[in-house]
């Protein structure tokens, strides 16, 4: 199992537009090889910003670095930079690998 997550700190005053963008958005998720789950966590408000991070299971690494280079990948996050009075700074990638689970 793979794990990517995106954090993004949403400008105070924001929040309702950001979860808008991300219930309205053509993901294009469901349609690709290794692709598990999805989800969006609200988490703590700071005082110029709340804490969001996007979760994506992948079946393995090789899956998502080929969904990073697909043309579904292309048409999902075209015209995001659009948004960029939401945020209070730029999305920050994390990865991670299952070394243990149930």
């Amino acid at each position: 199992m793979f794990i990517a997550m995106n954090r993004f700190k949403v400008a105070r005053g924001q929040e309702t537009q950001f979860e808008d963008i991300w219930r309205n958005r053509d993901s294009h998720l469901g349609s690709v090889s290794g692709f598990e789950s999805f989800k969006m966590l609200k988490g703590a408000e700071a005082e110029d910003h709340t804490l969001y991070v996007s979760h994506s299971v992948w079946r393995d690494k090789t899956a998502f670095l080929d969904w990073t280079r697909s043309d579904a990948f292309r048409a999902a996050h075209k015209g995001a930079g659009g948004h960029n009075t939401v945020y209070a700074e730029a999305p920050i990638l994390e990865t991670f690998e299952a070394v243990d689970g149930i």
